[in-house]
């Protein structure tokens, strides 16, 4: 569990986050709630559950959830695919020959599966509009349709495309994979073992006093929506839960990570395995990348994404993997999203159509991950590659020719024999003395077999990165040393003072300080008012690359982002050549996630 000031804290700026978004009247009420390693730490609810009256949202207020149905279809698809029952490249055809007069976009097209109904690649149009508005439809007359035969928009399995009626196909394949009612299916076998008490398909199985009507807001008043029955679209649609039983759905997806060797039933008694729940949380189906910025003068959020078994996965270039669901229906709006990498989730229900509850749902996760209330999975390394670390440090201390035959894999001494790399080593100790573990760095780890760290030497420092071989036992197939000798007092002296034009609003280039005849000097005002205003502050982190006298690159750490800052000279003691500030570039965190 995180610590309890940190928490506390945290959880304090996500009630004045979901403060705000009562205070813009956007819903008659919601509830929210803040879900950690699996356990609902936090809960809130602010508004009414009916308007005109004073009943507020909590935690066990029953609100429907509209499209975060779609897991629990996806869900019961998966377990039925276990089970071997049916097979997610099936034909849909197969179990629903209504369809089998389909006509296909083209000849060519390949033929709709139950996969490409779970990832939204069946080819079917986008349809929200049009199914909201049968969630009642009699299963007779939706037989008839699919009979009739539905339109298509792609070729199957070439585009995304959100739709909703591929998800009432899938609660029909489920109805007649078990022979039983779809409902009654996802009762018996996810919600019953999950203890998901609050979870129905009926508003008639709520209490009243626990029961969130829906609204629409017409000239300045919240007026009632229409609660839909329960018909042939409940799949894609159709369940009322709550923020408590919500965060027992979200946490058994958040236990999935880290992958390990414990009980795989574990403590969760999940109807699903962790690998299948992980199976879900994956990226099957790409969308488009998106670029967003919460106002000029911020640092652009960059995602990329897609759609997974019933949800949606994002790989954000700040925090990593975020997997999530929305859903918008007549009446109500919510979502549901969460880290996996910390097992930090939020949940967020509102009663008003397409309710944006998504904003400060978002918001708060993202708060939640900065502020670090639950530690990350890291990659667990191979045992064989911290061992190799060790022996490339010795290695580096005193060149040993058995030790590297044995720690090498054999393509090292055929991309560079081990003559030539002794003698780089011994460059690199006369270059910076003995070295050191730069302690103030992190190791970085992209996976179990890689691994990159600094050593400080006693003049400038070295990179060093390996990779491990998938032989057993693994061997080091790639060793990159990289040297950064200590850069020139007039280097040095230029950095930090371009560090401190960085602390003031709107810098300009000094005159003092020369810069070359064919340096733009207007581009370099632009690009250090741009600096300034994006990312400053900063302060000068260690050199990263160049030769320590005519060059150097510094990492510059800002709040707001980091910076490469470059700086080269004409000559050893000449003007400055080129000055250049660029952001780190944007690696998505790869944790275990």
């Amino acid at each position: 569990m995180p610590h309890p000031d940190a928490l506390a804290g945290a959880l304090a700026e996500v009630d004045a986050i979901f403060d705000r978004f009562a205070a813009s009247d956007a819903v008659p009420g919601f509830a929210y709630g803040i879900v950690v390693n699996g356990e609902l730490v936090h809960s809130g609810g602010r508004g009414t559950l009916r308007a005109g009256a004073a009943v507020t949202p909590n935690a066990d207020s029953v609100f429907r959830i509209a499209s975060m149905t779609k897991s629990f279809t996806a869900a019961t698809v998966m377990l039925l695919r276990d089970e071997g029952r049916l097979r997610l490249d099936d034909p849909v055809a197969t179990w629903v020959p209504e369809l089998a007069g389909l006509v296909p976009w083209s000849r060519d097209s390949a033929p709709m599966t139950i996969e490409s109904l779970l990832t939204m690649s069946a080819g079917l149009p986008t349809d929200d509009p049009w199914g909201d508005r049968l969630q009642d439809q009699d299963p007779s007359d939706f037989l008839a349709f699919l009979t009739a035969g539905p339109g298509l928009l792609w070729p199957v399995g070439t585009h995304f495309e959100y739709a909703n009626l591929g998800f009432a196909i899938l609660g029909l394949i489920i109805g007649r994979v078990t022979g039983d009612d779809y409902r009654a299916i996802v009762e018996r076998r996810i919600l019953e073992p999950l203890g998901m008490a609050s979870t129905t398909f009926t508003s008639e199985s709520v209490r009243r006093d626990r029961l969130a009507l829906g609204y629409v807001r017409r000239n300045d008043l919240w007026i009632d929506e229409p609660m839909a029955g329960h018909g042939a679209f409940a799949p894609m649609g159709g369940l009322f839960t709550s923020v408590r039983d919500l965060a027992r759905w979200v946490g058994g997806f958040t236990a999935a990570f880290p992958p390990r060797d414990d009980d795989p039933g574990g403590p969760d008694r999940h109807p699903l395995s962790r690998a299948t729940r992980r199976e879900m949380q994956q990226l099957h189906r790409p969308t488009s990348p998106d670029l967003t910025w919460e106002s000029a003068g911020s640092v652009p959020s960059a995602t990329i994404g897609g759609y997974g078994y019933g949800l949606f996965a994002y790989l954000d270039l700040t925090v990593g993997r975020i997997v999530a669901h929305g859903g918008g229906y007549p009446g109500f709006g919510s979502h549901m999203r969460w880290h996996p990498a910390t097992g930090i989730g939020v949940v967020g229900l509102a009663n008003a159509r397409y309710g944006g509850i998504v904003e400060p749902t978002r918001e708060a996760l993202r708060l939640l991950i900065e502020r670090g209330v639950a530690p990350v999975h890291r990659p667990i390394p191979w045992p064989a590659t911290d061992e190799a670390r060790l022996a490339v440090e010795r290695l580096l201390e005193a060149w040993d020719d058995d030790l590297a035959a044995g720690l090498f894999a054999p393509n090292v001494a055929l991309d560079e024999d081990l003559s030539s790399r002794r003698a780089a080593v011994a460059g690199l100790r006369a270059e910076h003395g003995r070295l050191r573990d730069d302690e103030a760095t992190p190791v970085e780890r992209w996976s179990a077999a890689h691994l990159a760290w600094w050593l400080n030497g006693e003049r400038g420092r070295v990179r060093v990165e390996i990779l491990m071989s998938p032989d057993r036992p693994p061997r080091v197939q790639s060793l990159i040393l990289t040297s950064v000798p200590a850069p020139s007092a007039a280097l040095t002296a230029h950095a930090a003072r371009i560090v401190g034009l960085l602390d003031a609003r709107g810098p300009a280039w000094p005159n003092e300080i020369p810069l070359a005849d064919d340096v733009d000097r207007p581009a370099l005002d632009r690009e250090l008012r741009a600096a300034e205003a994006l990312f400053g502050p900063v302060t000068l982190g260690p050199p990263t690359a160049g030769d320590g006298a005519m060059t150097a690159d510094w990492l510059l750490q800002g709040d707001r982002g980091d910076l490469t800052l470059t700086v080269e000279l004409e000559k050893a003691d000449g003007p400055i050549a080129k000055v250049s500030l660029v952001p780190v570039s944007l690696e998505s965190p790869v944790h275990l996630a």
